[in-house]
C-alpha cells in the first residue's frame, strides 16, 4: 500500500503534522501513521507512552477535533495509526485552512477558501468565527475611528452608537454565538495581521519607474484607513497654492471625501484571504 489520497506515512511525529491531520478532517478523512518510512517499511518509534498521550491533547487544544490515535505492532515494532475522520465543519491549524488533495496537503487561500467554506457552512471566509480574539482584546481607538465616522456620514445617530463595544458588533453582526467574526477582528483588531499576514497597505512615490519612498500602514482596518488618508494629503499629493485676500487658499487635486471614499471601499472589497496587501502608488 502505498501514499494516496487517504494515506500518510512519517518517520516521526513533529507538532507540524497537525497540518495534515486538519487537511484530512477538512477533506475525505484519512490516516496518518508515524514510523513508517516512505515506502511504508516500519521503522518503529521509540516514545510511544508518550505519543499516546500528547497526539490526542494536541489534535484537541489545536484543532478543537478528536480523532482516535492507536498503537500498532508489527515485527515487534511500534507504530502509531491516527485516524481522522471528515468533518461536517470546517477546521483550522491557528486560522489556517489545510485541505488533503491527492496525495498531498494545500493550504487554502483566496477563492480556493471562500469556496470551501461556503461549501461547509454556507459562510463567507470574513464571516466565519475565530478563536483566540475575544471583544476585550480589541482597539478602543478603533471603535472611536468608527463611531466618529458612522456619525459624520449620517448613517448612525448618537443615540445609536451611544452603547458598549459589545452592543454594537452585535449591531453589526460581527458576533455569533459569543465568538468574534474574522470581519469584526479585522476592523477593530490593532494586530490584524496576526489575523491574516497581508493585511495592510503599501503607498509608494514612483517618478517613471523608479520608487523614490514608500510607507506601510498597519493596525485594524479602521486604523489603516484613518492613516492612509492622512497620509495621502500630508506627503503624498501637492496642493495648488491661492489667495483670497490675505487668506492662503490649499486646493488639492482629489476631494478629500472623494479619496475617503476610495479607500474605504478599497479596504472594505479587498479579498484579505489571498494574503496580499493594498498597494496605492502615486
Amino acid at each position: 500500500m502505498s501514499e494516496n489520497q487517504n494515506i500518510e506515512w512519517k518517520e516521526s511525529w513533529r507538532d507540524e503534522y497537525l497540518k495534515w491531520i486538519c487537511g484530512f478532517a477538512n477533506a475525505q478523512g484519512g490516516k496518518i501513521y508515524i514510523g513508517k518510512r516512505d515506502d511504508g517499511t516500519v521503522i518503529g518509534i521509540s516514545n510511544s507512552k508518550r505519543l499516546l498521550e500528547d497526539i490526542p491533547n494536541k489534535i484537541q487544544n489545536k484543532l478543537g477535533i478528536v480523532a482516535d490515535v492507536n498503537l500498532l505492532t508489527e515485527n515487534g515494532q511500534e507504530y502509531i495509526e491516527i485516524v481522522v475522520n471528515p468533518w461536517a465543519f470546517p477546521v483550522n491549524y491557528d486560522g489556517e485552512y489545510h485541505y488533503r488533495s491527492g496525495s498531498t496537503k494545500q493550504q487554502l487561500r483566496g477563492d480556493a477558501l471562500t469556496n470551501f467554506l461556503i461549501s461547509k457552512t454556507g459562510l463567507k471566509w470574513d464571516a466565519a468565527t475565530i478563536a483566540g480574539i475575544s471583544v476585550d482584546d480589541l482597539d478602543k481607538e478603533s471603535f472611536d475611528i468608527f463611531r466618529q465616522e458612522a456619525l459624520r456620514s449620517g448613517r448612525m445617530t448618537k443615540e445609536d452608537l451611544d452603547i458598549s463595544n459589545t452592543e454594537l458588533l452585535e449591531k453589526l453582526d460581527l458576533i455569533e454565538n459569543g465568538k468574534l467574526k474574522r470581519a469584526g477582528a479585522l476592523c477593530f483588531y490593532r494586530k490584524a495581521e496576526k489575523v491574516i499576514s497581508g493585511c495592510y497597505v503599501k503607498i509608494g512615490k514612483f517618478e517613471g519607474s523608479d520608487l523614490l519612498y514608500q510607507d506601510e500602514v498597519r493596525g485594524s482596518l479602521l486604523i489603516i484607513a484613518d492613516r492612509v488618508i492622512d497620509l495621502i494629503y500630508l506627503k503624498y499629493l501637492k496642493a495648488a497654492i491661492s489667495y483670497h485676500k490675505e487668506t492662503r487658499v490649499e486646493t488639492y487635486p482629489f476631494a478629500r471625501d472623494a479619496v475617503r471614499e476610495a479607500v474605504f471601499n478599497a479596504l472594505i472589497h479587498c479579498n484579505w484571504a489571498d494574503n496580499i496587501p493594498i498597494q496605492i502608488t502615486n
